[in-house]
């Protein structure tokens, strides 16, 4: 299994494609984004605050446009009654994988932001 510390940057033609879709704070992450998401999942710790982190396993199919719909898994704590799903834009998936990756380079084991954990868990409200 490849560590996220071990990720080499995605094409340069991959990463044209995604990069309209991302401010330029997140180009010079974004190569590495894509290729985590070629990977097709992550482990990592959900930080809790003022508690101790909980293990996650997430998984999701790969797909190659950023206007492309992903599904991921996320699995806590190795429990399967602790399992998740979430139907997500590749481009607004792959910005989470971008904080998850910054969160990782600033010491800490990857996580993803809280967004995500608010939309996996329909805590936030939809658009339409």
């Amino acid at each position: 299994m490849t560590s996220i510390e071990d990720i080499q940057p995605a094409s340069k033609s991959k990463v044209m494609i995604y990069q309209p879709y991302y401010p330029k704070d997140k180009h010079k992450v974004l190569p590495y984004a894509i290729s985590l998401y070629d990977l097709g999942h992550l482990e990592g710790t959900r930080h809790i605050e003022g508690g101790q982190g909980i293990p996650f396993v997430a998984s999701w199919y790969v797909s190659n446009l950023p206007s492309e719909i992903t599904r991921c898994r996320i699995q806590f704590n190795g429990q399967a009654d602790l399992s998740y799903e979430i139907t997500i834009l590749n481009a607004e998936f792959i910005d989470y994988l971008i904080s998850a990756l910054k969160t990782c380079r600033q010491g800490q084991t990857a996580d993803f932001p809280q967004g995500f954990y608010r939309k996996l868990l329909h805590c936030e409200e939809s658009a339409s």
